[in-house]
């Protein structure tokens, strides 16, 4: 999954011309990956929390729609994550945080199309699964 969603965050963040020009030349693909292992990680928390891709899937259409804050706890974990890790001010990560609704609903809808196999909700769940059998008994 980790894969698929560091596609979309390159394509997502190259073609926003107001992010990809806010990104130091140097630091974009540490960005780039910053970003695809904050989205995953939370991804997987939120669909073991919703019980699986459906119910993650569900979360996200919803969240989308009505500005839950669980899209801004995502931001806000991300902006911190590139703040802390690289270094990066505050006008461009709040920069790459405007992107993230937009890369959750292309994750959604890529999980959702039957023409599209790149995400699925079975790589959801595997991925899912594999982060919840290596993740420590508290």
């Amino acid at each position: 999954m980790y894969d698929e969603i560091l596609k979309m965050v390159k394509d997502q963040l190259g073609n926003n011309q107001q992010v990809a020009s806010a990104i130091p030349a140097d630091q974009q693909d540490a960005v780039q990956h910053e970003v695809a292992s904050h989205l995953t990680n939370e991804l997987k928390s939120q669909g073991a929390a919703q019980g699986g891709a459906g119910g993650l899937l569900s979360m996200l259409q919803e969240a989308l729609k009505s500005g839950s804050p669980v899209v801004g706890a995502i931001q806000g974990g991300l902006v911190g994550s590139l703040g802390s890790r690289l270094g990066l001010p505050p006008a461009i990560t709040g920069a790459i945080a405007g992107a993230l609704p937009g890369l959750l609903q292309k994750f959604v809808n890529k999980a959702n199309d039957p023409n599209d196999s790149s995400i699925t909700k079975e790589s959801i769940d595997q991925s899912i699964a594999r982060s919840v059998a290596t993740t420590p008994a508290t």
